[in-house]
């Protein structure tokens, strides 16, 4: 998988950017790993995101990236935060980067969006972009409606840009079967969740630890603004609110609910989000034995196929 040579690192994994969750000394470990570590800018501001990347850059020098949400009213100010600290890499999300295209390219900044259908390649090709995350329902968090096996290929033939897996990955095995598939790289998002360096309160990884898949729903079908996450108490009421209130109503109810699960280990009134791999996942390991034992589960299982050729 050549996405490493991109990025310019040991293995073709990009850590999601999790927003209350991926910050600056987590995305550290990730990329002292030997993966991409991504800053989630998700909850914080220009100055939060400004001391997230000084702390990264305390720990290691080895590349990292951020992600951006471009319909924030304050993306202007976080942009320029990126552009000051030279950023290399950027992962975006929900929006067009349009805006900001020429000072990316002014600065060599890679970006990298997210997608969860073919139909939104077309749409971003004109700007440019060095890779796309393809990121399948399986992920958790908001998703889009095709899943990662249906997704990736049909990305794949829209483009000769890198395309890189998302969505359900958990072992060495999705990772080759999304190679398979077309793609150079994955992005691992619930996968690290479980991992030691992860700055999670204890009752939320604890609650990830006691579940399976058949603890995972998804809420916001009705509004057309899906979200999956753990069912709780949270999502009891906000599938009863959704029948009956409209999507402004529902915004103002979910305020906050992310950060009261990850800060305050509310997992009963908080948004608990994971993603479908949840079953796969019985422990907590450091952020390098996780990686490594992917890239060993990816090795074996590529020398099968080879061997049955």
């Amino acid at each position: 998988m050549d996405l490493k040579d991109l990025l310019n690192i040991d293995y073709p994994i990009i850590q999601g950017g999790m927003a209350h969750i991926a910050k600056g000394e987590f995305a550290a470990a990730v990329s002292k790993a030997g993966a991409l570590g991504i800053i989630g800018s998700g909850g914080m501001d220009k100055d939060e995101l400004r001391e997230n990347i000084k702390a990264l850059r305390r720990e290691t020098d080895k590349p990292f990236g951020a992600n951006l949400m471009m319909l924030r009213p304050d993306i202007d100010d976080l942009v320029k935060v990126i552009l000051e600290e030279d950023v290399k890499v950027i992962t975006v999300g929900a929006g067009t980067y349009r805006k900001f295209a020429d000072d990316f390219k002014r600065k060599n900044i890679k970006v990298i969006p997210l997608i969860s259908s073919p139909l939104q390649i077309k749409r971003y090709e004109a700007l440019e972009p060095d890779a796309y995350i393809a990121e399948g329902m399986e992920a958790g968090g908001h998703i889009g409606q095709m899943t990662t096996m249906t997704l990736l290929p049909q990305a794949v033939k829209e483009t000769n840009k890198k395309i890189i897996g998302a969505g359900g990955i958990a072992s060495g095995k999705e990772i080759f079967a999304a190679e398979v598939l077309g793609a150079s790289g994955v992005q691992i998002g619930t996968g690290f969740l479980f991992t030691k360096e992860c700055p999670l309160h204890e009752n939320y990884k604890n609650l990830l630890l006691k579940s399976n898949s058949s603890k995972v729903t998804v809420i916001g079908n009705l509004k057309g603004i899906p979200m999956r996450l753990i069912k709780n108490k949270m999502t009891r009421e906000y599938q009863k609110l959704e029948r009956e209130n409209s999507m402004m109503e529902l915004e103002g109810f979910t305020l906050g609910r992310l950060k009261r699960a990850v800060v305050n280990g509310d997992v009963e009134n908080g948004s608990v989000m994971t993603g479908l791999s949840i079953g796969s996942f019985d422990r907590i390991l450091s952020v390098k034995d996780f990686i490594e034992k992917l890239m060993r589960e990816y090795q074996e299982v590529k020398d099968v196929y080879k061997n049955k050729k």
